[in-house]
């Protein structure tokens, strides 16, 4: 180069002509600081894999123009993950397997866990429990009834186990004490067995020959009953359900009281507590239970005379109150079945004492007047209903009675409680004679 005095300074020892577009000389110092002050990007550095040479770059004009800035130092080349190898499908299913059969494993051990401990006993305690199995209580209403005692731990598995076992059907009614901590076949045990608790009872005795008024005053004075509660349920029979022979008895408006010979005469034990229908009920009961200890033919006897059981009992009501002796009891019968057959008013004084309600030493003439269908001294026949509870021997004198021919009796008054038979009337005057002779 030389100096060019006219000009920069400085002159191009090349003298042939530039081309149009080439900026002038003075032009490229002025670039080369534009490009120095322009910050040049970093260019990436290339992926390479190991072992491979480096690219030649074509652009050198430009790392030389950027020479002077120093370049950052190239990112430390990552290496290329390897990829995973994919699982097995064998693999796979056994997981699967091991996790169905824990899942199963679980429920089994909360089933068994559940039944487990649903069947186990309550905690434990010394403190007896007080459970009433009524009758006819199906299994699964006696479990209900335990587990609301706190005796078992839940209902539906104690009847899932008396099923499996066969049990439950020979359970007993009654009141029973169980201790909390029993297991379920304790529990059982003792229904089957029947180990009730015995019930605080009270026990009273109806003599023969009693009324339906005077089994009232006599149970009402010993704190039993309410008189006036027994009354009323006395006066309607069809409340009653334990006796097959109430059903029968007549609607006669005539009837003072339609149970009035139904109810046995016998010492009773009951359940204190009992109310006033339950004592009749159970009464009423006994006389069917004792009428299945007659003869077999006793119906027999009845269709044949054209008797109904309300006759019977009426008739052997009418014997209970004239006779005392046993041994009198068919003859007495037999009088009054005699008199019956001729179409005679049986002028039994017992009826008449029926209406008074109470016992009279002596009947008046008056007395024998009463305007009553029991008065059988104005009226013939039977009266229209028992005037008393008899007795079971009462009851076979007049279904067998003695085969005589009286009409006619008379008390002795002698002291013996027997009697003066006869067949006319003439006779019993003289038997009247002695009678009173014989008053003591």
């Amino acid at each position: 180069m030389s100096r060019d005095d006219d000009n920069n300074g400085w002159k191009s020892v090349y003298t042939g002509n530039l081309p149009e577009d080439r900026e002038e000389p003075d032009a490229e110092p002025s670039r080369a600081r534009e490009d120095e002050e322009r910050p040049a990007p970093a260019p990436l550095p290339p992926r390479t894999r190991p072992g491979s040479p480096p690219e030649r770059s074509s652009a050198a004009p430009a790392r030389r123009a950027a020479a002077s800035k120093p370049e950052p130092a190239p990112e430390p080349e990552e290496e290329e993950a390897e990829d995973d190898e994919p699982p097995k499908k064998g693999h796979a299913g056994f997981w699967s397997f091991l996790i169905a059969l824990g899942l199963v494993a679980l429920a089994a051990a909360s089933i068994l866990f559940y039944v487990w401990n649903g069947l186990r006993p309550p905690g434990s305690s010394d403190q007896a429990v007080r459970v009433t199995i009524s009758k006819g209580m199906g299994a699964k209403k006696v479990g209900e009834t335990l587990e609301a005692q706190g005796l078992i731990r839940n209902t539906f598995l104690f009847s899932m186990w008396l099923k499996y076992k066969n049990e439950g059907s020979r359970f007993q009614a009654g009141d029973y004490d169980f201790k909390p901590g029993m297991t379920n076949g304790e529990i059982v045990a003792k229904l089957n067995n029947g180990e009730t608790v015995a019930a605080e009872t009270i026990r009273f005795t109806i003599p023969e020959g009693f009324t339906v008024v005077q089994i009232a005053d006599r149970l009402a004075k010993e704190g039993i009953i309410d008189k006036d509660k027994f009354m009323n349920a006395a006066r309607n029979p069809s409340q009653f359900a334990n006796s097959t022979w109430t059903k029968l008895i007549p609607t006669d408006d005539g009837l003072r009281y339609p149970i009035e010979g139904y109810l046995f005469p016998e010492t009773y034990e009951m359940k204190k507590g009992s109310t006033e229908s339950d004592i009749i009920d159970r009464m009423l009961a006994e006389l069917d239970r004792k009428l299945g200890t007659l003869p077999e033919d006793w119906q027999s006897v009845l269709e044949e005379r054209g008797w109904t059981l309300h006759e019977l009992l009426t008739a052997a009501s009418l014997v209970e109150r004239e006779v005392v002796v046993d041994e009198e009891r068919p003859i007495v019968a037999g009088v009054i079945l005699n008199r019956l057959d001729k179409k005679m008013a049986l002028q039994i004084d017992a009826t008449i004492q029926y209406l008074l309600d109470k016992q009279k030493d002596k009947l008046t003439n008056d007395d024998l007047k009463v305007d009553s269908p029991y008065n059988t001294y104005q009226n013939k026949g039977l009266p229209p209903g028992p005037i008393s509870s008899p007795s079971l021997k009462s009851i076979e004198a007049v279904l067998y009675p003695a085969d005589t021919d009286y009409l006619y009796y008379v008390t002795k008054k002698d002291g013996s409680n027997t009697h003066l038979f006869a067949e006319t009337y003439k006779q019993h005057q003289k038997n009247i004679s002695a009678s009173e002779k014989n008053a003591k």
